[in-house]
């Protein structure tokens, strides 16, 4: 299997820096930007507690505005253009590796931010999820910080 060039390369973003250095590695490893697929994946909670009062989240609201804020950075990265780009629904890990199936995706590359010790514990780990599951080869891309 040749490393280069890749026909589509997803990455899924978090909008940190991070996610700036996977999006640019992937983008080097394409033809033409359109193989990029940046995603972003957003979980719905059932409803947002705040005091004796709790507000129920309408689900379709919640991710027009996520592919609102997605299309918002990618517009503000001027060399992003032209990638391909999506909002998913549902849990992370599970939501990344279905849209590399849905788009047989020859390759996904993960921004990591290489927690440790209890911050990973309490977020757990995308990362791990997508590498026990893709259909595709994974590069783990750490970023320093």
């Amino acid at each position: 299997m040749a490393w280069l060039p890749k026909a589509c390369v997803v990455v899924p973003v978090d909008f940190s820096p991070a996610s700036d250095n996977a999006v640019r590695t992937a983008l080097a490893m394409v033809a033409d930007p359109r193989h990029v697929h940046v995603i972003h994946v957003v979980t719905v909670p059932d409803f947002i507690p705040y005091g004796e009062s709790s507000w129920v989240v309408e689900p379709k609201e919640w991710h027009r505005k996520a592919a609102l804020h997605l299309a918002q950075y990618i517009a503000e990265n001027t060399d992003f253009q032209n990638v391909s780009s999506a909002a998913v629904t549902g849990k992370p890990d599970v939501g990344i590796v279905q849209y590399a199936v849905d788009h047989a995706a020859d390759l996904i590359v993960m921004p990591s931010h290489g927690f440790r010790g209890i911050k990973r514990l309490l977020l757990g780990s995308v990362t791990q999820g997508v590498l026990h599951h893709a259909p595709c080869e994974v590069l783990v891309q750490r970023f320093p910080g």
